[in-house]
């Protein structure tokens, strides 16, 4: 656990703890001369599962959080930072500074359907294969864990899209942070609710004002849905390798059917053999 900030820099710092056992395994043919990422798939199908409709798809703008809008006096502030610190049972308290801004945590859960790509691990010198020379990046990709969440450590003054790119900073992933969107999550009514932040949207305030439980808020990163699926932004390596990851799901499935009905055809002859003429 990182210690807290009490610095009053008005420039965000991120100060970032791990929130979970999240696994950075993955694997990587770096002795293969090929070009494409190599993907570490920890999940069973390039597509996720088909999900029945959700009241979070249809969640109506009057009813999301506008508490961390409100603009508070420094005296309002710090009451709301002694009313939190009480409400905690960690050590993930808030501070505040002499400048009126303040510090704290938030967590981060990871909701990502498709893998993240990290810098490939270096192997040799400089010269190694002459890849470098050749000036190809390489590049592993592999999907995170599912449900994993990290702490980061901001400022009342850290955005949204900085609280993105500090994540992606942290786990060394090389997409582009428009690619992510920063989610808030509640639950009202025995319903869960879900709401875009927009880039400049500040996560510490949403925190402070809805308090520390998790069930009233809570922050998802996921990807930025826009509708359909925007091949363009992905690289050359990138579509070549769910070319790849496509055609092993296929080869599974076609491999999956042929065992079923081979069964099938096996149980129905043992069937036939048995029985008895009449």
């Amino acid at each position: 656990m990182t210690s807290e900030a009490s610095s009053s820099d008005k420039t965000p710092s991120f100060e970032m703890t791990w929130g979970s056992s999240t696994s950075s395994g993955y694997c990587s043919e770096e002795d293969s001369d090929t070009e494409f990422e190599q993907y570490f798939t920890a999940r069973t199908s390039f597509f996720p599962k088909t999900r029945k409709p959700n009241v979070t798809d249809n969640v109506k703008k009057d009813e999301q959080i506008e508490s961390g809008k409100q603009e508070l006096t420094t005296a309002e502030i710090l009451q709301k930072v002694k009313e939190y610190n009480s409400k905690i049972n960690s050590n993930l308290f808030m501070n505040m500074n002499k400048d009126g801004s303040y510090t704290g945590f938030v967590k981060v859960q990871f909701k990502l359907a498709r893998p993240v790509s990290v810098p490939a691990p270096k192997k040799g010198g400089p010269d190694a294969g002459g890849r470098r020379a050749s000036g190809v990046k390489r590049r592993t990709s592999f999907y995170l864990p599912k449900d994993a969440s990290k702490h980061l450590h901001i400022s009342s003054r850290t955005s949204a899209r900085e609280v993105i790119e500090a994540l992606l900073k942290k786990f060394t992933v090389v997409d582009n942070p428009g690619k992510f969107a920063l989610f808030e999550r509640s639950e009202r009514h025995d319903q869960v609710y879900l709401r875009k932040l927009s880039d400049d949207e500040r996560p510490l305030r949403l925190r402070l004002n809805a308090g520390p439980n998790e069930k009233v808020l809570s922050f998802v990163l996921k990807e930025n849905e826009t509708g359909e699926v925007n091949w363009h932004a992905f690289s050359m390596p990138e579509l070549k390798n769910f070319l790849l990851i496509l055609q092993r799901e296929e080869e599974e499935h076609v491999k999956q059917i042929v065992q079923r009905y081979t069964l099938a055809r096996t149980r129905m002859l043992e069937a036939l053999s048995g029985s008895t003429p009449g």
